[in-house]
This record gives structure tokens, sequence and C-alpha cells, in this order.
């Protein structure tokens, strides 16, 4: 068996962590990469993306992504697109990336905006 890199690694205790207190809450699951941030409301009992929200969408686009101000623009948007459908309440799925700069302006933002976690 490979061995897992230490972001697979957080990222598996993260996610199993999260599918024993979840419930029945969709998840809100944050990906960064080194231009952009990205984060979608996953629905995993029906396999189903209830909302998304990036730094690529065409209403936000020319604005760079790697800046706290633009993930707290992603959050307050995918916390109205969740709330317009439907979901209030979800869980945070920080994947592998630890809690701080962008992933926690976006957290801070979708709390904020609405959403409970």
């Amino acid at each position: 068996m490979a061995k897992l890199s230490l972001f697979a690694r957080r990222r598996r205790r993260v996610r199993t962590a999260l599918k024993a207190v979840s419930g029945t809450r969709p998840r809100l699951s944050v990906h960064r990469s080194g231009r952009h941030i990205y984060a979608q409301v996953i629905d995993d009992a029906q396999g189903k993306t209830l909302a998304a929200a990036s730094t690529l969408d065409k209403d936000v686009r020319g604005k760079t992504g790697a800046t706290a101000d633009a993930a707290a623009d992603v959050g307050k948007r995918v916390a109205a697109a969740a709330t317009a459908a439907g979901v209030t309440q979800v869980v945070f799925d920080r994947g592998g990336f630890l809690f701080h700069g962008r992933v926690k302006a976006l957290a801070d933002a979708a709390r904020e905006a609405g959403l409970e976690f």
C-alpha cells in the first residue's frame, strides 16, 4: 500500500470525523488552490451538489481568488445559494486544509450570511 501524503491523511481524518457527527446535514466542502477557492454544499445521501460558488464564477471573474477578501465573498455567495436551496444547517468540511487564512475567512463569511455549523 502506498504511503499517503500528510494532506491526504489529514483529509481522510477530517472526512471520517464529519461522517460520524453529521447525521443528515449536508456538508460545506472547501477546496483552495494557489489562484482560486471553491465551495459547495453536498448532500452525501443523494450524492448531489445543492449549491456552489467559487472565484471562477462569471460575476467575479477578473479578481484574484488568492485573497481572504475573495474567500469571504465566496462564503457569502455559497451561503446565499444554500439558503435559496432550503439548506440552513451544514457541517464544515475543510478537507486537508488548515483552518486559517482563506479557509477561515470563507467559513466566517458563510456563518455571517446565515449558515449554521
